[in-house]
């Protein structure tokens, strides 16, 4: 079941793999992202010491949230892979120019995931192109549902 998902990373950019990743969140960030209070629009994934980390992901604190704890909506949050996964991804990014992506935030077997995906740029030409298709096909769409009521 997705919680947030990052619809404009698809629009900018060629995403090559996907990666399930855990992360690393305190009690009040579970609490607000289960309550649907998480937004991916603005985040992005880099690399750093060997470690992978989720920056710029807003969860907004519930207002219920205990006095003694003073939330930061926008914190880094550490994301977890297993070792050889994330050398794969460092090779990948530092060599080949790829970009790594937040996709989609979802619960598996009750725990909160992000699905991370590695990702080339698109240029604006890629997007126009994309633009196009998606819009032939949903003519097509519209022509076929059309054809099937007359037939009828």
């Amino acid at each position: 079941m997705s919680i947030a998902q990052n619809k404009k990373a698809f629009h900018d950019f060629f995403i090559e793999e996907k990666y399930e990743t855990g992360m690393v969140l305190e009690g009040w960030e579970v609490k607000a992202i289960r309550a649907g209070r998480a937004n991916l629009k603005e985040s992005y994934v880099i690399i750093r010491s060997g470690e992978i980390f989720l920056i710029g992901c807003h969860i907004s604190p519930l207002p219920t949230a205990s006095t003694h704890v003073h939330p930061d909506p926008v914190r880094t949050r550490k994301l977890l892979l297993h070792a050889e996964e994330i050398y794969k991804l460092i090779g990948k990014v530092e060599r080949a120019g790829y970009t790594l992506v937040p996709l989609d935030m979802h619960y598996s077997k009750g725990r909160i995931k992000l699905e991370i995906g590695l990702a080339k740029g698109k240029k604006q030409h890629d997007k126009r192109d994309t633009e196009k298709d998606r819009e032939w096909q949903r003519e097509k769409d519209q022509v076929m549902k059309t054809a099937k009521r007359g037939s009828s």
